[in-house]
């Protein structure tokens, strides 16, 4: 008989092309051997290309999806994605650890989507801090490392960020070593992950597909290190899957 598969919710938003947001991350936690769930944080109107709009969900609409799962699932880590603003993210944070002590958290900060639409107002050094001292891991591009740190360089502002929890820096677009990304604790560089494949091409949601198979690794019990490494492979396969902008998940 087939070991229960772990459970991770992803808290995020809905794009209708299904390659970034909780669709992209719901994919990726089934093939990576997980059962995944979802809570909406916002309704976009999207292509792959390009964001339209962004409906907001109030912080009692998403915890109305959520209360229920953690009550009834023996959910162990939640994703999460896209959220309007520090405040909102704040205050799931504190709900979430209330309604379930000990829930490893990934925080993918999305930012502003590749087309330039702005999805998140940054707060004070202080407020980021604190909503990090509650997370379990940061996945950052270099642009976002460097907004939340407000620092130039993203060296420096993973590693300021990791003095409050565990940062991923993905590498896609790092100037110097493009593709190569680099795991940070307690103030220091830990691992690094040299690119695998080699003809890749970009796709629409591939920060999402990462920061969703790392969560996917956790459930499963492996290190964080490990998480980082199977997430950056199976990432990899999806950006070599074809050529165009929305990823194939099969294998």
């Amino acid at each position: 008989m087939e070991q229960e598969r772990p459970l991770v919710i992803s808290i995020a938003g809905y794009d209708p092309s299904g390659g970034a947001g909780v669709l992209a991350d719901v994919k990726t936690f089934e093939q990576l051997h997980c059962q995944g769930l979802a809570a909406l944080s916002a309704l976009t109107v999207q292509t792959p290309a390009t964001v339209i709009s962004v409906n907001w969900l109030s912080l009692a609409q998403i915890l109305a999806q959520v209360t229920p799962l953690l009550a009834a699932c023996r959910v162990g880590t939640v994703k999460i994605g896209l959220v309007r603003d520090m405040p909102l993210l704040a205050a799931l944070l504190e709900a979430l650890h209330a309604l379930k002590p000990g829930l490893r958290l990934v925080w993918d900060p999305v930012l502003q989507s590749s087309s330039g639409f702005t999805l998140f107002e940054l707060p004070g050094r202080d407020e980021i801090a604190a909503v990090l001292s509650r997370m379990t891991l940061l996945t950052p591009n270099a642009g976002e490392a460097c907004a939340l740190s407000a620092t130039a360089d993203p060296f420096h502002a993973a590693a300021s960020l990791s003095r409050h929890t565990a940062v991923l820096l993905k590498g896609g677009h790092l100037e110097a070593s493009r593709g190569t990304d680099y795991l940070f604790q307690d103030g220091e560089l830990r691992a690094t992950f040299l690119p695998g494949e080699t003809r890749l091409w970009p796709k629409h949601g591939s920060g999402c597909i990462f920061s969703s198979a790392v969560a996917a690794g956790l459930a499963r019990g492996l290190d964080l290190q490990n998480a980082c490494s199977t997430a950056k492979h199976y990432t990899e396969k999806r950006l070599a899957s074809h050529p165009g902008l929305l990823a194939y998940h099969d294998e």
